[in-house]
């Protein structure tokens, strides 16, 4: 609709424009004056019309009026979300952002069409490009409670340093309304009744094709847990998610039940069996930690491991390196995808590889050189211009 509007008001301008230059005689007409006016004329009706829709969210969330827990990191918040949501539902009427919605725009869209009218609980994952993002998501839903995820290099080009990437993930302890944030032990933070540390008090984490094993130090005791979703990352994001639903008055045995019948998220570590081949479709995982932890999670498998991947798409030289060292250890078959990172890929990993020029040719290329039992990793993605 917004592509639409502009196109509208650029053909309005440019008539009136035109009809303009031929009464005043002139034989020149101008395409800048036209341009510069829809811009202009368009940049103040999306102003107006984002207003309107940000008033109708705001009331109708007031209206409603559900506890609202907010959730960032540079990785592993739609994990926590949809794992905290899995775990409260079985106490609570509970909604949550869908997919990766994670910005205003897109919260507030999410709001006005979808929140429903019984919610009492309210899980907003907050996302950011540029510092002051997550401060605006902050000011909007203004959260009861709060999670703050591992932090690392994920969309470095955006901010520069981890100090910046910190300080944006930070805003979202700026809601009037904070009860209790969770922040992973990693970031140092100053010392506040409010603030719940988590990460060091995971223990014993044990993670195979059939889940993750681990245990909680809390102090009410050691609590165990199985989760049957693949990473032992996870261990993580659902150490968050249950130290929430237990502060939100859960027990901590229906919380390891909850816990126990977890569903992974999809594109996350994504099991499937299909003409006797293991697929783990960890094709949203693109982060340099994420993506090591699943290769190691596939390490002990006795078949031959085959990898697909572009890489790290947004990060560093440094981080590729890395990773591709790491693919050269673990994997008998290589197929890169993408041509961001293509150089690196092929000057470091030593073992066979294929490169796709095509990713329409993807499927083809599989079948021809995989065989039956053979473990295929989709390890992060691309667009297929990059």
């Amino acid at each position: 609709p917004r592509v639409k509007r502009f196109f509208a008001i650029l053909a309005a301008a440019t008539l009136l424009s035109d009809l303009l230059f031929m009464i005043k005689g002139f034989s020149l007409f101008s395409t800048l004056l036209p341009l510069a006016a829809a811009l202009a004329i368009s940049a103040l009706i999306e102003r107006y019309l984002f207003a309107i829709y940000a008033k109708e969210a705001k009331s109708k969330l007031a209206k409603i009026d559900p506890i609202i827990i907010a959730i960032t990191a540079s990785y592993g918040k739609t994990s926590i979300k949809n794992f905290l949501s899995q775990i409260l539902q079985a106490r609570y009427r509970v909604y949550h952002t869908p997919r990766s919605v994670n910005t205003l725009a897109g919260i507030m869209k999410d709001i006005n069409e979808n929140l429903p009218q019984d919610t009492q609980i309210y899980i907003v994952e907050a996302g950011a490009r540029e510092r002051g993002d997550i401060l605006q998501i902050t000011r909007f839903v203004e959260p009861h409670y709060v999670v703050v995820g591992k932090v690392g290099e994920q969309h470095i080009e955006y901010f520069k340093s981890i100090e910046n990437i910190i300080l944006t993930k930070l805003e979202i302890l700026h809601s009037p309304r904070l009860r209790k944030a969770f922040i992973w032990d990693g970031i140092e933070t100053r010392g506040d009744p409010k603030f719940v540390k988590f990460g060091s008090n995971i223990e014993d984490v044990h993670a195979d094709l059939d889940g993750v094993t681990w245990k909680i130090v809390t102090s009410e005791g050691s609590v165990a847990c199985h989760a049957p979703v693949l990473g032992a990352f996870n261990a993580l994001n659902i150490t968050a998610a249950a130290l929430v639903a237990r502060e939100l008055g859960m027990e901590w045995d229906a919380i390891c039940k909850r816990v126990a019948g977890l569903r992974g998220v999809e594109h996350r570590l994504q099991k499937i069996e299909a003409g006797g081949k293991i697929i783990i479709d960890d094709s949203f995982n693109g982060n340099l930690e994420g993506m090591l932890a699943s290769y190691d999670l596939v390490a002990g498998y006795p078949g031959r491991k085959v990898v697909v991947t572009p890489g790290i798409v947004e990060s560093t030289p440094e981080a590729n390196e890395k990773l591709a060292k790491k693919i050269d250890e673990v994997f008998d078959l290589v197929f890169i995808t993408g041509k961001i990172n293509k150089d690196i890929l092929e000057r470091t990993i030593k073992k066979p590889k294929i490169v796709v020029e095509d990713k329409s040719q993807l499927q083809e290329l599989l079948a021809k050189h995989t065989k039956s039992g053979d473990l295929i990793l989709f390890s992060n993605d691309a667009p297929s211009f990059m």
